[in-house]
């Protein structure tokens, strides 16, 4: 996930996407140019390309770009509203790995008709926390829940749980 630097971003939005994440969904990523469409430290783009996608990603803003076919990605939690309208707006395939807890939300719902599909993996996602651009040495169990949230992805089911 990206440090996403805009004013209306939190410092506190600086969680990273380990590797195990992205490897636990591989099945379910479409084989299509895939945009890790929140930079971070690059390593997330870096562990889909070691797990075999080809993946573009750059530091900038999400948006005013749009690339790749397929978004995969970790976004800044505080801004995930604006996300999904401009995910919306771009109108294609995407997973985002999201706090399960919106779901319940009453902004969310304005979706509940546009085909998502949810991935429930089979343990909590233990993230990396950056700060000040380095990845923390200091380990902490993540107090809650996040769910893949997928557009277009045509899974066998609309729950799937891993």
């Amino acid at each position: 996930m990206a440090l996403f630097n805009t004013p209306t971003s939190s410092h506190h939005d600086s969680w990273l996407t380990p590797k195990s994440a992205w490897a636990d969904i591989k099945e379910y990523i479409p084989n299509k140019i895939v945009w890790e469409s929140f930079f971070g430290n690059g390593r997330s783009a870096g562990y889909l390309r070691e797990l075999g996608f080809t993946v573009v990603s750059e530091d900038v803003d999400f948006f005013e770009h749009n690339m790749g076919e397929v978004i995969v990605s970790n976004p800044p939690f505080s801004i995930i509203k604006e996300i999904m309208v401009r995910l919306f707006e771009i109108d294609k395939p995407f997973i985002m790995l999201m706090p399960s807890g919106k779901l319940g939300t009453q902004y969310f719902r304005q979706w509940k008709d546009k085909g998502l599909q949810i991935i429930i993996p089979k343990k909590r996602i233990n993230f990396d926390k950056m700060v000040d651009g380095v990845v923390s040495k200091k380990k902490s169990a993540c107090n809650f829940d996040c769910y893949y949230y997928c557009y277009k992805i045509n899974l066998p089911s609309d729950m799937v749980w891993l």
